[in-house]
């Protein structure tokens, strides 16, 4: 058996009682693994084992032996400071996940060329819960450096793409939504009420675009357009990421550019009939 099994057995006393001990121990220490990796990933930071077994509310000597395992299968790395963080080895299954979605690809291939048409940055966003989660990202050829990179989480009601990818849901459920995750942006100019957010995102969906300019960093903006399945439903978004003052120059440019990519990523994908 190996170290997580192990541990779990020795320390999971409220496993259930149907099935053997083995199935217990064995359930119970992939959980344990699972909330650990959950943890470092939903705070996007390194954490000691310390801070993670009072978190996941785990016994400290359990997770010691848990990291430990998963640092030895490169699931977790290390630092100096006993810090762990994801491994490499996540990071290829990730890309071997990303490889087997169409959805991915044909997002992917859009994303390259909006960003050559457009001469900057551009991103695919979903939705993580209570979070825009950035999926992709493309590069743009100015020296103009945009601070959220494939991975970054942020609240929904900070970005443009947050708001659109809760655009499609009815108002009641939009407004419970941004009543419980809607927070200050480092700017201080991002909307925080809830009711406005909730219209906010409703228009933004009908008109499929939605822009933000300097409302989670100084400075920088962003133009996105909802990309929506068979069902109506706002899967992703496609987005520039721009210098606040090119949208206030010529913002028609890059909105009717953002607007085409989303619709070709729907027909590609067949969506467009819906």
């Amino acid at each position: 058996m190996d170290a997580i099994s192990h541990s779990a057995e020795a320390t999971e006393t409220d496993a259930s009682a149907a099935g053997s001990s083995t199935r217990r121990s064995r359930v119970s220490g992939i959980d344990r693994a699972l909330q650990v990796i959950d943890y470092l990933y939903e705070t996007g930071e390194p954490a000691g084992a310390y801070a993670i077994a009072k978190a996941i509310k785990a016994p400290l000597s359990t997770v010691y032996v848990i990291i430990d395992d998963l640092v030895e299968k490169n699931m977790l790395t290390r630092s100096p400071d006993g810090a762990v963080w994801l491994g490499a080895r996540l990071y290829h299954y990730g890309l071997a996940y990303a490889r087997s979605l169409d959805f991915m690809g044909v997002a992917t291939r859009e994303m390259h060329d909006l960003c050559r048409d457009a001469g900057e940055t551009v991103q695919l966003c979903g939705r993580d819960g209570d979070y825009m989660l950035v999926l992709a990202m493309a590069d743009g050829p100015s020296p103009f450096q945009v601070a959220s990179r494939v991975g970054t989480r942020v609240p929904l009601n900070w970005t443009a793409s947050g708001r659109l990818l809760v655009g499609h849901l009815p108002e009641a459920e939009r407004i419970e939504l941004f009543k419980r995750c809607a927070r200050m942006s480092p700017t201080g100019r991002a909307e925080v009420d809830a009711t406005a957010l909730s219209v906010a995102a409703g228009k933004a969906f009908e008109q499929r675009l939605s822009t933000q300019i300097a409302e989670s960093d100084y400075a920088v903006a962003c133009i996105a357009s909802p990309v929506c399945d068979r069902d109506g439903k706002c899967v992703a978004t496609i987005s520039i990421v721009l210098p606040e003052q090119k949208v206030l120059s010529d913002e028609s440019h890059y909105t009717d550019r953002v607007r085409a990519s989303a619709a070709r990523i729907e027909t590609s994908m067949g969506w467009r009939d819906r």
